[in-house]
């Protein structure tokens, strides 16, 4: 997906043609796996005649790139399955309410991000279809289709990826400023946590190359930070609560620190400059949800190939950041159809081709398996294992309290931690000025 400055988004366009040739060939069998099940839809086809199914999303979402639309049309020859894109997420959620609030414009399928997907439980589940009287639920990670069921049982949204976490490390500047670059030392000196990753950070400080910096964005470590706990912004009875959070404290006063410290470039994720530093090579850290891989190869380029590598995230807990769903409004012309595509493309082999295309990690169990995600490397990243190294990481993510307005928050804080970083702003400043906008847009 194409990144966008709301914190909760995941993947970029950039990266498609280049993780589709970075990853490990997949077993041909990826695309050719079809059951009986698979073909649900087999008989309204004919019964309909030729229908145009279409999937309104946002960024990149792979099917298109991994072939799964033109696959789907051979499996279901009166079904020509289109999408609709909208660039930035930030632009397709207001628009898909509005859509939803006028009953038009909808597509037969829409995607949610995570972000967004507790506001729509909450207030929208009623314009959706039921998912759990179609899809086994039990085949996703316990907390991805919890994410998206109500309180009485309804699921209204498929889990499509999840972004466990780990660390992206450029090997050449870690060699430059004496520091190991051995993906299993470098995660033995973080394992402590983050505060390890912040005295390696100072470590690295010592001996950096003129103009390099330790970390991009302390934004981004505070994200990582507070989405390795189950208690975020809100608690379990749905009331906000991120002034008491330990996990936005810890991650917040982290930022503080790495801001204090000058460990950063300070340059928010995916805007123009942080793209065109990876291009120059002045970041030696990128905290790597299983999606930024793509993002860093993308804007890095060739002649940084071989010098990134991937290691465990800090500390002992897994964490996981972005991830989507896929719903189907009730208003459709094609209900039926549409649920059946949903399923497909959420099944374990259309998961796994999606990962090998462009490089966004499974939700569903059964894709970890397969030999296209359990043997799946980056030459880019000097052969990384990213399908050993995400799959461990995935196992053990816990379930995360969400709320309506966690994309929202997100964002706040994250711009007033770039403001620490780019203008220098108190903590207690910038704070004081998130507390103040997070409480308008929350009421």
């Amino acid at each position: 997906m194409r990144i966008t400055r709301t914190v909760g988004s995941r993947r970029g366009k950039g990266g498609v043609a280049a993780v589709t040739t970075a990853l490990l060939t997949a077993s041909a069998l990826l695309l050719t796996g079809c059951s009986s099940d698979n073909d649900s839809g087999s008989g309204s086809d004919s019964a309909n005649g030729p229908i145009t199914l279409t999937v309104a999303d946002y960024g990149a979402f792979g099917y298109k790139e991994a072939g799964l639309f033109a696959q789907y049309h051979k499996l279901h020859p009166n079904i020509t399955v289109k999408e609709d894109v909208t660039a930035q997420e930030a632009n397709y959620y207001p628009k898909l309410l509005q859509e939803l609030n006028s009953n038009s414009g909808l597509g037969d399928v829409t995607g949610i991000e995570v972000g967004r997907i507790k506001e729509v439980v909450d207030t929208k589940a009623s314009d959706f279809v039921d998912l759990s009287k179609t899809i086994n639920t039990s085949d996703w990670v316990s907390w991805k289709e919890a994410q998206a069921t109500t309180s009485g049982g309804q699921v209204i949204g498929a889990g499509t990826d999840i972004g466990p976490m780990s660390l992206c490390y450029n090997r050449t500047l870690f060699q430059k400023a004496g520091l190991p670059t051995d993906r299993d030392a470098v995660a033995k000196l973080v394992a402590g946590g983050w505060d390890d990753y912040l005295k390696l950070g100072e470590q690295y400080k010592k001996k950096a190359p003129a103009g390099t910096y330790f970390m991009d964005s302390a934004s981004a470590m505070y994200n990582a930070v507070v989405s390795s706990s189950p208690r975020q912004y809100y608690d379990k009875d749905g009331k906000a609560v991120y002034k008491d959070s330990a996990s936005v404290k810890q991650g917040w006063n982290l930022a503080a620190q790495a801001a204090k410290e000058k460990l950063t470039q300070g340059l928010p994720q995916f805007d123009p400059a942080w793209q065109t530093a990876l291009r120059k090579g002045t970041m030696a850290t990128v905290v790597c949800p299983a999606w930024m891989a793509a993002q860093i190869q993308q804007y890095a380029g060739p002649s940084y190939k071989g010098q990134w590598d991937i290691a465990k995230a800090p500390g002992s807990s897994a964490a996981n950041w972005g991830g989507s769903f896929l719903a189907v409004p009730k208003s459709g012309k094609h209900v039926k159809e549409a649920t059946d595509l949903v399923k497909w493309l959420t099944e374990p082999a259309q998961q796994a081709a999606v990962f090998k295309a462009i490089g966004v990690f499974p939700s569903n169990k059964g894709a970890y398996s397969l030999p296209g995600v359990q043997n799946a490397k980056l030459p880019y990243f000097n052969n990384a294992p990213i399908g050993t190294i995400y799959a461990q990481e995935a196992s053990t993510i816990p379930a995360a309290v969400l709320g309506p307005k966690d994309a929202d928050i997100k964002q706040s804080i994250s711009d007033q931690i770039n403001n620490m970083e780019q203008r220098g702003t108190k903590p207690a400043d910038a704070w004081a000025a998130a507390e103040k906008k997070i409480d308008k847009i929350i009421g």
